[in-house]
Formats: C-alpha cells, structure tokens, sequence
C-alpha cells in the first residue's frame, strides 16, 4: 500500500522526505494490521506529544468525502429498477397531492422539497431496515422529517393503506378523510407514531425515546434488544436549541438503539443554513466531539473514479475550501456553470474533467441520492455498537424539481407548480400520464398485480408490516388500586399536625410503587429537587435508573435515604434539565402506543419550569396522545415565597387551560389530591383513556380536614362545597378558592362572620378549568340546539339556591378564575381576585398581602359586592379598610 503525496501542501513542508516515511510507515500498519491498530498507535503518539508539551488542538472533523470508504460499502441488495420506479410514482403524487390542493384552494400550503430530497432515505430505509412491531419484535420507532410528510402519504396510497379520496383532501381534515399537513398522531392515531413539528423536538425526544426503551428492558418489561429508534431532522432544523441540547446524555448512556439522520441539504426556508461555512463539517464537529459515531454520506458514485485520481489532493481541497453557499449554486445552475466554478478553481481538475459533458458533470450526484451509498450507511448504523450514530447525508433540496424549485431559495415554500413544470417532472421521472390528461395532475397508481407493488409488498411483508403505523390501545390489562387504598391522606390530619399537599402526594405516590398491579409500571422522572419535594426516601426504595449501575460509593451511603443509582432503577433522574425530565415523561406515557405496555409516569418539577418553560414539549405530547402525571410542584405565586421574580408561578393554569386533552387541577388538600389520581389512573390506565394530567402540589403546610362521604364528584368535576356558612346570620356571601390560597377563603369565611356578623359559604374548586369547560360545552350545545331544552352549566347548578356576591381567590393570575364568570348565575356579582405580577421575596403572609389575595383582602371584597347590591352600608366597607389596616394607595402589584 502506497501513500499519495498532497502536492497541495508539499512547499509548506520542511522534509517532504521525512513526512513520506511516517506516511508510509502508517499506511504499512493499516494494510497489515488494520484501522483499529493504525488509530490505537496515533492516539498514542498524540499522547506522547501532548505530555512533551506540544500545542496539538484537538479536531473533530474529518475529510469532506465520505466516511465509508468505497471498499467498505456494503451495496443495496434490492431490485433497484423497482425501488426507482416506485420513488419515481411516489414523487409524482407527492407533488400532485400537494399542487392539486393549492389549485383549488391556494392557501391550504404544503412541502414539495423536504421529501424531493430525502426520497431515497425513506426508500431504503422502508424497504430494507425498518421493522414493524410482529409477535417477535416490537417494532422501529420512526420520527420523520415534517415537512416530508407528502411523499410518506404517497407510499401509503402505492401500498393501499391510503385512497385516492384521502390524498384529494391532503391538509382538508374538518369533514373528516383528511389527510394531516404534518405528522400528527392526534388526527390520524393509527398512522403517525410521532410529532415532528415543532422543530427540534423530534430529535430531542428520539434521544429520551431511546433511553426509555433501555429502561424498560433493564426492567424486564420489554425485550428491547433489537429495536431502533431512527429520527429524520433537516439541516436547518439543527439551529433549534433543542436539536443539540441533548447528544451528550446519548453518548454518556451509549445508546447505540438510535440513529439520527441528518437530511443536509444545505438551505432552510429563506436561504442557506451555512452559506459561509459548511453545515455538514459543523455537526460532525459538535457529534463527533459529544462522543458520537458519525458517518458522512457526501458524494455519489460518479465521484469515486474522480477522487481515485485525485493523486495530489486538490479535489479534496477544493470540496473542503467550498463553501455550502457555493454548493448550492451550482445545483440551481447547469454542468458548464459547475465546470467553470467548481473544477475552474484548479487547472488540474478542469484537466480531470476534460473528457466528461457538461451532461456527464451534472450528473456527479451527492451521496443523498444514490441507493447504495445509503443503503451502506444505513447498514453501519443499524449494526454499530457501544455509540449512537449520526448520519450526515448531503441532499438537493428540491432534487427533481428542475429549474422550478431545484437547490433554489424558494425550494422550501414551492407548493404550486405551472403546467410547464409539471410536465417536465412527469418526463424526468417517466411518469406514464398522458399530454391529454396532464392538465388535471392525476394520481398514479399501477395494478395491485404489476411486479413493482408486488415487490413493494414483499419487502414491507419481511419487515413484519406497514409502517408509520401507531397503536392505539395495549393489550394488556392493569387494576388500578381502589381509592381506599390511600386512607392515609384521605383520612384528616391528626390534632397539631400540619402536612403539605406534596407530602400527601408523596404517599401516594410510595402506596402505588408497592401496588402489586401497578407498582412496577410508575415511573418517578425527576429533575433534581427531589429533596425540595421531600422525595429523596424514593432513591433508596426503588432507585435511580442507570445502565452502569452505581460505580461509586455515595457519599450519604450512612443514611437511610442515600443516593442509589441502580441497573434496574425505577426513577428517571434527569438532573437539572425540564425538557429531558418531559421528552421522558412523552416516551412513558405513550409506552401503551410504542412498546404495547402500560406506563404510569409522574413527572415531579417547579411549576414555574414546566409549562412555561417546556410547552411546546407538552402540546406535542397532547397531541401524541400521551397518558400520565405531570406534578406542578411549589405552584402558586406566594407559596415558594423565599425565590422571587422567576420562580413564583402565577400562571401555568392559564397554560395548561389551553391543551385540550390536559385534565388541570389545583388541589388544595389530601383527600382531594387522592381522588384525583386514583380516578385519572382509572381513565388512564383501565379505561385507556386519552388524556394526561397536570396537578399542582404546594410546599406549605397545613391542617387537611378529610374527605365526606358525597364529595368526590364534585373534587373531580372542579368544585364543591366544602364549608358552609351560619345558617343565622342575615346577609351571605359565597367564596371560591383553590390550592392554598382556598385556606385563605377560609380564614375570610370567620372574618366576615366573626366582625360583620355575616355568613360565608366556601367552595373548593380544584379545578376552574374544568368548570369552564362544562359551561362552554353547555353553552355551545345551547347555541346549535336552541328549541331544546337548555342545559345549565355545572357552576351554575351549584350556585343557583344560594345567595350573596360571590368571590374567587386564587394563587394565579385573575383570568384563571374569570375563566367562568360567563356561567355564574346572570343576577349575582362575581368578583375576582388573583395574583397578576412579577413574583417576589418575602413570606406568604407579605405576598398574600402585596398581591391582594389574603383573607382581609377578600373579606373586603365581600363586603364591597355586597355594598354594591345595597345589601350593607358603603361605610362597612370602610371600616373594614380601617380595621385590616389596608393602605387604599398602595400600588397596584400588576405595575411593580
């Protein structure tokens, strides 16, 4: 074996003789011994160097060729005029699909070049690689690339899955048949396994998707050996923060179950991702330096023979010095463009090229788009051990819509094509439609008989079935545990003890982990408050999951509650890190989809960094159907009332309200709290159910009085009447309130009686979300049903035989309660009271009284309503000011 001397760089070099001899003598070990024995041997030199002192600045980029040497590549073994055939049919109705819905309507939108570009990626690894769950594997977990979803849509309808009616009415779902724009397993729940877009996500929950699937095999609850999680992601998309956040903890698990494909194709909606760089060497950089396999699939085949007589290595140089900008150029252009700027760069490579067409040139593909370059890497991937693997693979956005769409800045919004256009993508991909009906774009599709779809069949057929396709039920079955079984917060506290609403939820929590049923199916995800929480007892009791185990001896190892890291932990520790702790919640609570095994998770976290701070995350989960808990810990914005401006939460109600599958409760006491997770469990896992939880929990203690008998309908419709007021005194009033700020309402309850002599009914609400949505269901089924009998809201059916004002407190900004006022009673006064503002530091006394939410605050507020019908005298209401020693200039909270 001999080594090629680089011309290029040979007047830098101070003994071209000496650098010959180490070059050979290095190509000597490689031939004999292998790339193995040749890398061992340089990294320790490099060592040896670095201890002498040398400065040698660590690199994690390679050459800009491929990674898989030609030798190495491993061809496609697939009848490849039949897998062209069909890429070739599934181009055209892609397009047809997306030009044929903007033709009637133009706004409706759509993506022609995502999928134009990653054509043969999805066609090798449908053909070849991805199995569908069978009685013997559970099946390859795919996120595909959103804005590729047309041409996924375009193989389903060659394979039957899809009608011609259903591909008509791409992007038109309100009457039903539709077809989503993206992948949306919400609309379509036994087609799309995942949601792709937002952008971001899907890697990011790949990586925490492919932990889960170690996890539950360390568990022994699934064989998980042999499956793949495989995520397609565009260039551009790696901008989102998201999209990088995570390739350290993928690398530290060694989570060689993932592949993370990389569609570069150089342009993201309004331009270049790296016109003056180049996006590929960049991510190989950040993956490879994470500790990632990382495989490049730059150029097709046509560049083997140049780059073997690249004996000099200017070609290498002239691909690494040319920039993604320039790359893109020359595919928006023609061969004699390329010829002049590309191999123009170099007298010796126009020279390479002078027997080769301008035609010849500009058929010189990009690895992207040739069957067995992929095929090779997607076979290294599917086999490499030990590391997460990432392919890079260099498309052309657009690949095949010519000078209408092909590497152009528009690629990425093309979605209506002129007559011209179609008709010259029909005759690029031989597409048999006649001039005489091209006119209308028809789909096509051959007989179920023509050896293609046979074909097409026989491979799906090997791989164990069709896919994307989603379960929508598991088969198995759980008992949840009845609520008796949390007598211990149902009961109340004993005389002189005072308990927090996460201490009741922490033994509910410890009575389902012994559950025989259910227990090994909760999943604890942490985010490193444990002990905030006072969850650290469960680090002993089921302990933190970890491939490795625990190499070390922690350092609390004395006390009972030590850190235990463990091979078959059950907890998800997930450290300081909301969007890991959520992308494992998202894989447990779709388990019962992906993996046909239940999962119970309970994700444990500030509600201040939930919601606001991961909402994305929990609308994609809401729209994959996701089942389980997400605990909102310290919630409220006076109750972790020693953090300040950023960690008081006023407002994750508001949030969670918009997700329309999320059951939001804000429980103030333990009785309350038990019957809202023992009935979601029943909904969630017996009844399988789709819909997940958000439970805010406080850290301040109190007296919990007990459930009575009667009450746990209306805990889990969202109100109740939980005190009522002297039956004797003259004037009433009605009180509402939720999470601790109800003890507040409480405490109202005997001022208002014990000062002015006038009664007070108390109201928990658990959760004013759900009362609201009862009203407008009501409301909109009065409005399309006039002539019938009208329902009445269950707020107002509540409501509607008491008397006096009513008054809402509640530890979140004022629109969480005004949630219902549209469905309280229409001749009683409804006032509000909450907590709009930045948070602050002080003790919940203070903040009660800064935010105007305490119970001196709402007894005046009572009496104000009351003034204001005419049922006392203006100067109660003064006094009242005077007596609780409220300053009537003081700021309003909302502006400071």
């Amino acid at each position: 074996m001999s080594v090629q001397n680089d011309q290029v760089t040979a007047n830098t070099d101070p003994d071209s003789q000496e650098t010959k001899e180490w070059l050979d003598s290095l190509a000597s070990v490689l031939e004999q011994e292998g790339p193995d024995r040749a890398h061992y041997l340089l990294e320790r030199l490099i060592d040896l160097a670095r201890q002498s002192g040398s400065d040698i600045p660590f690199s994690a980029n390679t050459a800009y060729v491929n990674t898989i040497p030609l030798s190495q590549e491993q061809h496609c073994p697939g009848n490849l005029e039949y897998e062209e055939k069909l890429r070739s049919w599934m181009r055209w109705n892609a397009m047809a699909m997306v030009v044929k819905a903007n033709r009637v309507d133009g706004d409706l939108g759509g993506h022609l070049s995502s999928f134009a570009s990653l054509a043969n990626m999805l066609g090798i690894g449908f053909n070849h690689f991805w199995k569908a769950p069978s009685d013997n594997h559970g099946g390859d977990l795919l996120y595909i690339q959103g804005h590729s979803s047309p041409g996924v849509y375009a193989r389903a309808f060659l394979e039957g899955r899809l009608t011609e009616d259903q591909l008509l009415h791409f992007r038109r779902e309100v009457d039903g048949g539709g077809l989503s724009s993206y992948p949306h397993p919400k609309l379509m729940p036994s087609f799309w396994q995942f949601p792709t877009v937002s952008m971001g996500l899907g890697p990011l929950m790949a990586i925490y998707q492919a932990r889960f699937l170690k996890y539950l095999h360390a568990r022994s609850i699934a064989d998980t050996t042999d499956r793949k999680v495989w995520a397609f992601c565009g260039d551009g998309e790696m901008d989102e923060p998201e999209s990088l956040g995570a390739i350290g903890m993928a690398a530290r698990e060694k989570l060689d179950n993932l592949v993370i494909v990389v569609n570069c194709n150089l342009q993201r909606l309004d331009g270049p991702v790296r016109g003056n760089g180049k996006i590929i060497q960049e991510l190989e950089g950040e993956f490879r330096g994470a500790g990632w396999n990382v495989v490049k699939v730059i150029w097709g085949p046509g560049w083997d023979a140049l780059l073997a007589k690249d004996k000099e290595g200017i070609l290498r140089k002239v691909m690494m010095d040319t920039v993604d900008g320039e790359y893109q150029n020359y595919k928006a252009k023609d061969g004699a463009y390329v010829r002049k700027h590309f191999f123009g760069k170099h007298p010796k490579l126009l020279e390479m090229v002078a027997n080769m067409t301008d035609d010849d040139i500009w058929r010189l593909t990009r690895g992207g788009h040739d069957p067995h370059k992929i095929y090779a890497a997607f076979k290294v991937a599917q086999e490499h051990k030990g590391q997460p693997t990432v392919l890079l693979v260099k498309t052309i956005k657009g690949f095949g819509m010519g000078k209408h769409g092909e590497a152009r800045n528009t690629a990425h919004n093309t979605k209506k094509l002129t007559d011209e256009a179609v008709r010259e993508m029909r005759d690029r991909y031989s597409i048999p439609i006649p001039d005489d009906q091209l006119a209308d774009i028809p789909f096509y599709k051959p007989a179920d008989d023509a050896p293609e779809i046979k074909y097409l069949h026989e491979r799906r057929a090997a791989l164990g079935g069709y896919l994307p396709a989603r379960r929508q039920q598991a088969d198995e079955k759980l008992t949840v545990p009845p609520l008796s079984a949390f007598q211990n917060v149902l009961d109340a506290t004993a005389e002189g003890r005072e308990v927090s609403s996460t201490q009741a939820y922490v033994r509910i929590l410890t009575t389902l982990l012994k559950d025989a049923s259910v227990g090994p199916r909760i999943v604890p995800v942490l985010v490193d408050e444990s002990r905030t929480f006072g969850m650290e007892g469960l680090f002993r009791q089921v302990g933190i999951f970890n491939q490795q185990g625990q190499l070390y001896e922690p350092v609390d190892k004395d006390q009972v509650m030590y850190y235990r890291e463990d091979k078959a932990g059950q907890i998800l520790q997930e450290g300081i890190n909301e969007a890991g702790g959520m992308c494992s919640w998202i894989a447990a609570a779709t388990s019962y989809s992906t993996n046909n095994r239940v999962m119970i998770p309970f994700y444990t976290y500030y509600s201040m960094f939930g919601m606001q701070r991961i909402g994305d995350l929990v609308w994609a989960s809401a729209d994959m159907r996701a089942r389980g808990f997400l605990m909102g810990g310290t919630a409220g914005r006076t109750t972790l009332n020693g953090e300040g401006l950023q960690h008081e939460d006023g407002h994750s109600h508001l949030f969670a309200a918009a997700v329309p599958n999320c059951m939001p409760y804000d429980p103030t006491f333990g009785h309350e709290l038990a019957v809202i997770i023992q009935d979601g469990m029943r909904r969630m896992v017996e009844e399988q159910e789709d819909v997940f939880y958000y439970i805010t929990i406080m850290n301040e203690n109190y007296p919990h009085p007990g459930i009575k008998p009667g009450q746990e309908e209306g805990i889990l419709k969202g109100m109740y009447l939980l005190q009522k007021g002297d039956e004797k005194a003259k004037q009433r009033v009605q009180l509402i309130g939720s999470g601790t700020i109800l003890r507040e309402s409480i405490f109202a309850q005997e001022l208002l009686l014990n000062d002015w002599g006038i009664a007070a009914d108390v109201w928990s609400a658990p959760s004013l979300t759900l009362v609201a949505r009862d009203g407008q269901d009501a409301e909109r089924w009065n409005l399309v049903n006039p002539a019938a009998e009208q329902r009445v809201p269950y707020v107002a059916q509540l409501l509607k035989d008491t008397q006096g004002p009513i008054v809402a407190t509640t530890d979140y900004m004022r629109a969480f309660a005004e949630q219902i006022r549209a469905f309280i009673p229409k001749d009683r006064t409804y006032r509000v009271l909450g907590t709009d503002g930045f948070g602050r530091s002080d003790s919940r006394a203070k903040l009660r009284e800064f935010f105007e939410v305490n119970r001196y605050y709402i007894t005046v507020a009572a009496l104000k309503s009351l003034s204001e019908e005419g049922k006392i005298d203006v100067k109660v209401v003064e006094q009242a000011i005077a007596k609780y020693n409220l300053d009537p200039n003081k700021p309003n909270p909302v502006t400071q």
